[in-house]
């Protein structure tokens, strides 16, 4: 990290999340926390709902869908660059990269990620 919250885009994963996706963990304060996620072509994350975190995600690039239910609200939704979205705590989803080239977002998440246990696995869609 160089100087007081800032990082630049690591070219390695810091990590996998609990889905599967690749993690670069960008900058955090203490309500909130910033990352990259990745997956690669034809990649299918795991079905997972949080327990206690929100996020905002933001397509930077590639192409793929997203699976979002929440109570009787279920719907897919194209991710394409530009493309901002929410994840309310309690929602079950999975995306997938249907491109050619990796699908990349960044994830805000409020409060911080607070460690592994957050995820639990749930039946998705594909």
């Amino acid at each position: 990290m160089s100087g007081a919250g800032e990082r630049q885009l690591p070219e390695l994963p810091d990590a996998t999340a609990p889905d599967g996706s690749e993690v670069r963990i960008l900058v955090s304060v203490p309500r909130g926390s910033m990352a990259h996620f990745r997956l690669q072509p034809g990649q299918v994350a795991q079905a997972i709902v949080h327990r206690s975190v929100d996020e905002l995600w933001y397509v930077t690039s590639g192409q793929g869908r997203i699976w979002r239910k929440a109570a009787d609200t279920e719907t897919v939704t194209e991710l394409v660059p530009g493309l901002s979205l929410t994840i309310p705590v309690g929602t079950s989803f999975q995306f997938r990269c249907d491109g050619t080239e990796p699908l990349d977002i960044v994830g805000v998440t409020m409060p911080p990620w607070p460690g592994a246990d957050e995820a639990v696995f749930v039946k998705g869609r594909w």
